[in-house]
Parts: structure tokens; sequence; C-alpha cells
């Protein structure tokens, strides 16, 4: 069996100047100590491309291979492509829609990653049905639950093999936000992929005061939102039978 790969994740870390030294010290805390950051979305605060920029100087440098997905706050400016182009010119890669497989000492790791979309979940769920604006919304989830199946038939024969969102796959993390808005936190429709593939671990963010674990099935679900967390990262390793916790 290859040895355990330790990954760090978070999402919403909203960077800005304001969080710029914490984000800084938080990257140096565990690069060196990982294989592998993930970052499950809301990169930036309003999506501004300094925003971006300022991350992307942040993690230039920074040891550990970088894998990221978009956010809602992301898209606010409109300014994805400039963002994104800046991420990658500090080598963080975006596996929005896509995937990547890296090599760790052997053994290869997999993440298939999607922003995700809102859609709702039993009993509270849009309908592919009315007005031609609300389709295009049923629409756009449709993309991205194709794009995370693609994904993670992409990275099947990987070792270990992570599902990076932004919104959430299930209810079980949504639990302390209001019920009112679980429909656009997230939707259940971006299960399916997850029940078929089955990867090791699925990570997302954006609810803020949700619920650390949930899961898909038997397939373990961590809200990495960093005001969930309460810290800068949840650590974690993988060894192929179980998702174990590390200080």
């Amino acid at each position: 069996m290859p040895r355990p790969i330790r990954v760090a994740a978070a999402g919403d870390v909203h960077c800005d100047e304001e969080n710029r030294e914490e984000l800084e010290l938080a990257f140096r805390r565990v690069d060196g100590d990982v294989d592998a950051i993930l970052l499950a979305g809301d990169l930036t605060t309003y999506g501004e491309l300094e925003q971006g920029e300022l991350l992307a100087e942040i993690c230039r440098g920074v040891e550990a291979p970088t894998y990221a997905v978009l956010g809602n706050h992301d898209w606010h400016c409109n300014q994805v492509a400039e963002i994104v182009a800046a991420l990658a010119g500090a080598d963080v890669r975006m596996v929005d829609r896509g995937w990547a497989r890296q090599e760790v000492d052997g053994a290869s790791l997999g993440i298939a990653g999607a922003k995700g979309f809102v859609g709702g979940f039993p009993d509270s769920q849009l309908a592919d049905f009315g007005e031609p604006l609300l389709r295009k919304v049923y629409a756009e989830t449709t993309a991205e639950v194709e794009a995370l199946a693609a994904g993670l038939a992409a990275i099947a024969a990987c070792d270990f093999r992570i599902a990076l969102l932004h919104y959430s796959p299930t209810a079980t993390t949504l639990e302390g936000e209001p019920r009112g808005i679980w429909p656009f936190l997230g939707a259940d429709r971006l299960a399916s992929p997850i029940l078929e593939h089955h990867p090791d671990v699925v990570l997302h963010g954006h609810a803020h005061v949700g619920a650390f674990e949930g899961a898909v099935g038997d397939v373990p679900v961590y809200n990495v939102a960093v005001p969930v967390l309460g810290r800068d990262f949840f650590v974690f390793e993988l060894d192929g039978a179980e998702v174990r916790h590390t200080a």
C-alpha cells in the first residue's frame, strides 16, 4: 500500500488586504507539512482582480502543489479569466470543471473539481420547468454535475481521489444554516456522480455556519469553509481506508 497522503484544505478564505498577513501565515504553517493544498472556492472577497493577484502573491513560492475551484464571490466582478490567469502564474492549478493528477512517492492523488451551483435538496428543489431564466439556472447546475462526473471518471484509477467543490452536494453539512437558504447553498444533484464514482472524500465551502462533517451515502463530506473550521486549514490524511484528522 502507498503511504498516506497528507492534505490541507480550506474554503472561503476571501482574500483581501485586511487578511493578507493572516493568510500568509496560514500558508507558511502548512507548507512543507502537506502533500497538497486544496482551496474550495471564494478565493477572493468580491472577485476583484487585485484580490486575486494578492492571493497569487501569497501562493507564489509555496512548495506544496495547490489546487482550487472558484466560488460565487469570485464571479462577482466578472473578472474570473483575469483572476485565474493571475493564480496560474503563481502555480495554483484551477480544477474548476476539471481534474488533476499528482504523484506522491509512487502513489497517485487525483482531484476532480467543480464550483457546483444552486438547486436545493429534497422538499425544496428547482425543477427544469417554467421560465427560461430559471431553466438556465437548472442547466448551469447540470453542467457542473456533468463536469464533476467527467473529472471523477478521469481520476478513477488513482490511489487516492478527492472531489473539490464550493457548493454543497448534501444537506448534511448545512445544518445550522437557515433552511430557507439551503437551495442557494448547493444541490443534491451534485451527489449523483459522487455516489457513482465513490471518491475517498468530498470537500466544499460556501455554508459559513453549516456543519463541518456530513456524508453522501458512505462517502465522507467536509465543509471546510474557514468560518466553520475556526482555524486556517483542515489538515487530514488519506490512507485508502479512512480520513484521519490531524492536529
